[in-house]
């Protein structure tokens, strides 16, 4: 299902008639009885929503930047903010609006896109609340999540629902903030993610950052977002990759596999995929090790079909650095396997 990245876009508002429901249970002779929750229990729940959403949101800020409005999680008391890298696409200032209403300057520490991860550091900042964060990796099924951020613009709002799955690895399309990607170790969640989400929060009963909201699937019959299909970048990876940017300036250790190549998706004569062509070899990497030149065809990497340069990172999001994968590769029509053991991603974006 296509995704689209929900944050640096300015739409217009809707107000829509909010629509209400009775739940009913209990058949019995026939007749249908409605039933009443417990209050106690309706108090509590309100209460440890209302509870999450008062300690986290103080953490939660705007970005504002010449290109658009995005969300960010405060990471330590410096004033070093994690957003997403199509936040901040290529703009290196920001104006950054906290949860009291107060705006601050900001810079571009590093962005990191192929992760589509990024910190900015505010100038000035005092008295700020740092975010608490949790392990995405304990994250199950069916756990409650809150997301959290701007969404349209409108600051410290909160949408809720469920962790959909874990895992995933989805594709994020290109754009004016940058080339696209496909994100690895995905969180899907229920929880709506609009546009100005991104950057922001996503966040579990006890108040803990569990992922970064990133994307919203697109229903292409009607041209918008699927509703209750939104996908996070893990804590776990957000957080690595922040704290290279603040030690080193940049991302030292991707933890992403790579072939040591430049490529392009090759095409038949009706213009339909059928590989991705070899333009370049890095020398010593793993494909130069392995003999592959260019002009070379791969067209399935472990057994996987690889018909464009998308599924290739595909498959690379779901390796790891130090695996030993089969090529299967068109070289001037004749096709051979050829064996290659992956390196780490290069981490000079």
């Amino acid at each position: 299902m296509p995704v689209t990245a929900p944050g640096r876009l300015r739409l217009q508002l809707a107000v829509c008639a909010a629509a209400t429901a009775t739940l009913v249970a209990g058949c019995s002779g026939g007749q249908t009885t409605a039933t009443t929750p417990d209050a106690g229990v309706l108090t509590e729940l309100q209460k440890s929503y209302t509870d999450v959403v008062n300690r986290v949101l103080p953490s939660v800020v705007e970005i504002k930047s010449p290109s658009g409005v995005g969300s960010g999680v405060i990471l330590d008391p410096a004033g070093n903010v994690v957003t997403n890298a199509h936040v901040v696409g290529r703009d290196t200032e920001f104006r950054v609006r906290l949860s009291t209403g107060a705006e601050l300057p900001a810079s571009l520490v590093a962005t990191f896109p192929p992760d589509d991860i990024a910190v900015i550091r505010m100038r000035g900042a005092s008295g700020l609340v740092p975010a608490s964060w949790g392990n995405s990796s304990e994250l199950e099924v069916g756990d409650i999540v809150m997301a959290m951020g701007s969404p349209l613009g409108l600051e410290s709002s909160v949408t809720d629902g469920i962790v959909s799955a874990v895992g995933r690895t989805v594709p994020e399309p290109p754009g004016p903030a940058g080339p696209g990607t496909v994100l690895r170790q995905v969180i899907q969640t229920s929880a709506p993610i609009n546009p100005g989400n991104s950057g922001g929060a996503l966040v579990n009963a006890a108040g803990q950052v569990i992922g970064i909201p990133t994307l919203a699937a697109v229903n292409n019959e009607l041209g918008s977002a699927a509703n209750g299909i939104g996908f996070a970048v893990p804590s776990d990876v957000a957080r690595d990759l922040a704290n290279q940017m603040i030690t080193h300036g940049r991302v030292v250790n991707s933890r992403r596999a790579a072939l040591g190549i430049t490529t392009t998706t090759v095409t038949d004569a009706s213009g339909a995929p059928i590989g991705v062509g070899v333009v370049a070899v890095r020398p010593g990497g793993p494909a130069a090790a392995a003999g592959l030149r260019p002009g070379d065809v791969i067209i399935a990497i472990a057994g996987e079909p690889v018909t464009d340069v998308l599924a290739m990172q595909d498959v690379l999001a779901r390796r790891s650095p130090g695996e030993r994968v089969d090529l299967t590769v068109n070289r001037a029509g004749t096709v051979q396997t050829v064996s290659v053991v992956l390196e780490e991603l290069a981490t000079t974006q």
